[in-house]
């Protein structure tokens, strides 16, 4: 640290593994009535939840010292963040910018933070919480502050990566609401616009996402954007079903959907794909996938394609098959 700390306006130790001994110092700084330290940052220092106690303990007993605050990619889970709150929740706390990326919050931590904000509404105006899980309603109740007249936060970042945000800021103007209250996402008709598919992966996948069901209907689909969907098909999502009727996928496209549908981790329940050109060697490649993955699958929808001599049977076969869970196959 600095010789003379208490003429510092900023502090940063970022990336340094500070250890008890160097928070409880940080802690006394902060404590100091001759403090001056507006900003500290303490990004990746393997700060605790225990750490994160003495921290807040100390800005409890001088709640107006900072403007801004980072502590983000630190394990301080919600009970640190409870704690925090305790500091945000004060009347004569000052605090303008608080970022807590990647600091396994959950839902329980989000509603702590909600809940503080509106006891004190009005200093924070920005708040990053990229790379948390918010559970079912953590995103809601952070959100809703931002339509509360009383409070100045402006700024709630939520989303992991600058390329979920662009498309949830774009399909939030397209579709008059915030895709991250949605369980339902409707694009058919090319409603995707301009929007860069490898955008729309990156939000479907983020763990803000509650998405379970997507329509793309009647949208052109190309193979590149067909494999786009097939990463999100191989990635940790919450994600049941898929329409991409009328999209004219063709067997290029079904091949890209079927190496997601190989991918262990994909959930998806229901498939439609109606009207969609394939023809016997589509069929043939939805038969291999699912044979590779038989958990997850129970209704496919194929009205209106062109199975060839095969195409039927290779598929009609799954359903005798009792390690498959296909149900229902149109």
């Amino acid at each position: 640290m600095c010789k003379n700390p208490l003429l510092l306006r900023e502090l940063n130790l970022s990336e340094r593994e500070l250890g008890d001994t160097r928070v409880i110092q940080i802690a006394a700084l902060l404590q100091d009535k001759h403090c001056k330290l507006s900003t500290l940052i303490l990004c990746r220092c393997s700060i605790t939840e225990k750490q994160c106690i003495i921290l807040t303990s100390a800005l409890k007993l001088n709640p107006s010292l900072l403007r801004e605050l980072e502590l983000s990619e630190n394990e301080l889970k919600n009970i640190g963040v409870n704690h925090l709150c305790d500091v945000l929740k004060d009347s004569h706390c000052k605090l303008e910018r608080l970022r807590l990326s990647d600091c396994s919050i959950t839902e329980e931590g989000y509603k702590a933070l909600a809940s503080a904000l509106r006891s004190n509404p009005s200093h924070l105006i920005e708040l990053d919480l990229t790379g948390n899980d918010p559970g079912q309603s953590g995103v809601k109740k952070l959100s809703d502050l931002l339509q509360d007249d009383s409070c100045k936060l402006k700024i709630i970042r939520f989303l992991k990566s600058p390329a979920a945000q662009e498309a949830c800021d774009y399909l939030t103007k397209v579709l008059g609401k915030s895709p991250l209250f949605l369980t339902e996402l409707d694009l058919s008709e090319d409603k995707i616009g301009d929007l860069d598919w490898e955008k729309l992966s990156a939000l479907l996948v983020d763990s803000h996402s509650k998405l379970e069901k997507i329509k793309l209907n009647n949208c052109e689909l190309t193979e590149k954007s067909c494999s786009v969907l097939a990463t999100v098909l191989s990635s940790k999502t919450i994600l049941k079903e898929m329409n991409l009727n009328n999209s004219h996928l063709q067997d290029s496209g079904v091949k890209e959907i079927c190496e997601g549908l190989k991918n262990t981790v994909c959930e998806l329940e229901i498939l439609k794909l109606s009207d969609c050109s394939i023809t016997e060697e589509g069929y043939k490649a939805l038969a291999s996938a699912l044979r590779s993955n038989p958990s997850h699958l129970i209704e496919l929808d194929l009205t209106g394609n062109d199975p060839g001599q095969s195409g039927v049977k290779e598929l009609s076969d799954l359903l005798q098959d009792p390690n498959f869970q296909l149900k229902t196959l149109r």
